[in-house]
């Protein structure tokens, strides 16, 4: 025991070394993933909250990129955070057996461990503060004091921070042990917690709840598919390593214990896992959604291993899947021309040069891209602007860009308008990249309302089909400058239209609303009420219906909510 006390002494400080060191390295050398991207403009803006996220991402890439603006320094404040999480993961664990050389190869073998032991999105502060929660909530059940609560509470309300599924956290958390009711100082880490997320839920209640209706409501609205189900079963295997994480499972659902501590990892292990696979039934999971849960299977196979001699052939197993991961995230940094064929890995190379072949062309101008807000991001990063912006049309799913002024700057004015397809009607530029060829053309005295909302104030969750159907519409103008619905003296042609969804496709394509909207003006900030005619589907069944504004040469935004209505004869 003493040896291995020794040991761990020693061979840590090591491995934290050389975990931080390629993660630098990596960091520095690799380009960034399109979702950076994105969250390095969520760093320009910053605020309470955003549409896909809470904001801590934001602080994480905001630190670093105030230093250097460099792929290395989005990324520092994760490599150093990670880092630091695996030592108190250590800690944790070594409370109750210690094998150093165990614990580093369970850590190098989880591929999640590695994509966020330097990618920066909101998965990375969830790392670090799911850590750090399970780090005090260790020491607050050994010792009930108010310094420990105030902690704990802090770090919860920084865990909410980083990403809604923390809320998983503390829910299987609370479940495992409901005697944590019975101390006074529980219910001030609720208070105190809760109060310091307040400013968060404010900005969801100003801004209609984006983020509720985004991941409650518009990514379940896809119908089931069996392949949501087995890719998440096998996402989940590979990316606690390919070759041992079935191992690993076998092993954490073996261990038994009456801590409680150790029932608080183990019903986030089941809960979280369990939690995702039946929401595969509603929808695409995405794999890495379950990292908390990673955190738990490597601490469970990390116990029950340790109670007897570790299997040789998966000592052998674990290091050759380690070397697997390490070739790997060389090949994401190291151009290897046969490897250059995969469009995935040929997508971490040459962003930069991507980028300034459009800014040649477009100059200091904004530069629309059509249904891409990775794209934009990446142009917006590489460019260090924001001038990239993001037209989001009705066939794509709202962003941040929905929510952003970024538009104010081009409406009304000239922008650069980037097409993957050519419009013969049109004078374009053929733009040849390392990522292919784009198109761009001009638009003068741009006509935009991507960000006006409209809301039916009357209808019915039940029609009857094929009616037609009188209702009211409330259009919102949030935009600085007094907005007019009609063509009257007008450049570009703007039209109002509707249509029903099944299966988040559109049934049919989308029509004009019967409506007067020569009179249509909005005062900024304002909005109106007008009387419209739609009609409803022939056809009985369940729809969500979509209001749309498309104002040429656009191709129609999604203005309204998704609203479900039950169609019967």
């Amino acid at each position: 025991m003493l040896d291995q006390v020794r040991n761990s002494k020693s061979i840590l400080p090591i491995f934290l070394a050389i975990w931080a060191l390629v993660n630098f390295i990596q960091a520095f050398f690799m380009d960034l993933h399109p979702d950076e991207a994105y969250y390095w403009l969520y760093s320009k803006f910053l605020a309470w909250g955003y549409f896909d996220h809470p904001p801590m991402v934001a602080l994480f890439i905001k630190i670093g990129d105030s230093l250097t603006h460099t792929p290395f320094g989005l990324r520092m404040v994760t490599v150093i955070t990670t880092t630091t999480a695996f030592y108190l993961l250590w800690k944790v664990v070594s409370v109750y057996t210690q094998n150093i050389k165990l614990f580093i190869l369970l850590a190098g073998s989880i591929v999640l461990f590695h994509v966020y032991g330097f990618i920066t999105t909101p998965d990375s502060p969830l790392f670090f503060f799911t850590v750090l929660f399970f780090y005090f909530y260790q020491r607050y059940l050994k010792k009930d004091s108010y310094l420990t609560a105030s902690i704990l509470a802090l770090v919860i309300a920084c865990l909410l921070y980083s990403k809604y599924h923390a809320v998983l956290i503390l829910f299987f958390t609370i479940l495992s042990n409901f005697k944590l009711f019975k101390r006074g100082s529980f219910w001030l880490i609720i208070l105190f917690a809760v109060t310091a997320f307040t400013p968060h839920l404010w900005w969801q209640i100003q801004n209609n709840y984006p983020s509720f209706y985004y991941h409650i409501l518009d990514r379940s609205a896809e119908a089931y598919r069996a392949e949501f189900t087995y890719q998440y079963v096998v996402g989940q295997l590979l990316l606690a390593g390919p070759l041992v994480g079935w191992f690993l499972y076998s092993s954490a659902s073996r261990y038994k214990s009456g801590d409680d501590f150790i029932k608080a990892l183990q019903f986030n292990f089941y809960g979280i896992f369990i939690f995702f696979f039946f929401s595969t039934f509603k929808g695409r999971v995405e794999a890495h959604w379950t990292l908390p849960a990673m955190i738990c299977l490597m601490l469970l196979a990390y116990l029950q291993l340790s109670k007897k001699e570790v299997p040789v052939w998966f000592i052998k197993a674990a290091v050759i899947n380690i070397a697997l991961i390490m070739m790997l995230r060389i090949v994401l940094i190291i151009p290897i021309p046969l490897l250059m064929k995969n469009n995935l890995i040929k997508s971490y190379f040459g962003t930069e040069e991507w980028a300034l072949e459009i800014h040649k062309f477009a100059g200091e101008s904004p530069v629309l891209f059509e249904n891409s807000f990775q794209l934009a991001s990446k142009y917006n990063y590489y460019t260090n602007s924001t001038k990239g912006f993001s037209y989001d049309s009705r066939n794509y799913r709202k962003n941040q860009y929905d929510i952003w002024p970024l538009d104010n700057e081009f409406r009304n004015g000239r922008a650069y308008y980037l097409l993957p397809q050519p419009d013969l009607s049109k004078k374009m530029d053929t733009i040849s990249t390392n990522k292919g060829v784009v198109f761009g053309t001009w638009i003068d005295q741009v006509r935009m309302y991507q960000r006006v909302n409209i809301t039916p104030l009357d209808i019915s969750e039940k029609l009857k089909a094929g009616i037609t159907l009188r209702l009211r519409l409330q259009i919102a103008n949030p935009y600085p400058d007094t907005i007019t619905l009609g063509n009257r003296n007008q450049f570009w042609k703007c039209f109002l239209e509707y249509g029903y969804k099944v299966d988040n496709k559109f049934i049919d394509p989308l029509v004009a609303i019967e409506a007067n909207l020569e009179d249509a003006v909005i005062a900024p900030g304002q909005s109106i009420v007008i009387p419209a005619m739609i009609k409803t589907p022939n056809r009985v069944g369940k729809y969500k219906l979509e209001f749309s504004i498309r104002t040429e040469p656009f191709a129609g935004s999604r203005n309204s909510g998704r609203i479900a209505v039950d169609v019967t004869k």
